[in-house]
């Protein structure tokens, strides 16, 4: 059995993810024949704001995943946080892409909760671990 099981899921997952973001905006600035920028285009504009988008927070997510398993080991509730990082990772860049404000903001909310409640709890985890150590 591979170690880390979840944290090598969302890292295989959300390459594919970034790849075929990168694709898009390749694919797009080749079309419009632009090397740099947006080439005042929205369609480029977007894809370049939905690969930003997920280069800014995908790294976090996986980190987060990784502390919580490093903790927990593989469990039934690191599944399904994993599961609910990626699907807000996909809506937002959907939302993004297709300028949809009634999926951007669900996926913006899922993921917001989800690393904050992550993040309390991790924070709790590290204190207590660090007052058992008597520090």
């Amino acid at each position: 059995m591979l170690p880390l099981p979840v944290t090598i899921f969302i890292i295989a997952v959300f390459v594919l993810m970034l790849t075929v973001l990168s694709l898009m905006v390749s694919i797009r600035r080749a079309q419009l024949n632009v090397l740099s920028g947006d080439g005042d285009d929205n369609t480029l504009r977007r894809r370049i704001r939905a690969h930003g988008n997920f280069v800014e927070n995908a790294p976090l997510c996986i980190l987060l995943i990784l502390a919580i398993e490093a903790i927990l080991a593989t469990s039934t509730i690191i599944w399904i946080v994993a599961a609910i990082l990626i699907a807000s990772r996909i809506l937002h860049a959907i939302g993004t892409l297709t300028r949809s404000k009634r999926i951007i903001a669900p996926a913006m909310v899922m993921q917001h909760i989800t690393l904050a409640i992550c993040g309390v709890w991790l924070l709790i985890q590290s204190v207590g671990n660090l007052s058992a150590a008597g520090m």
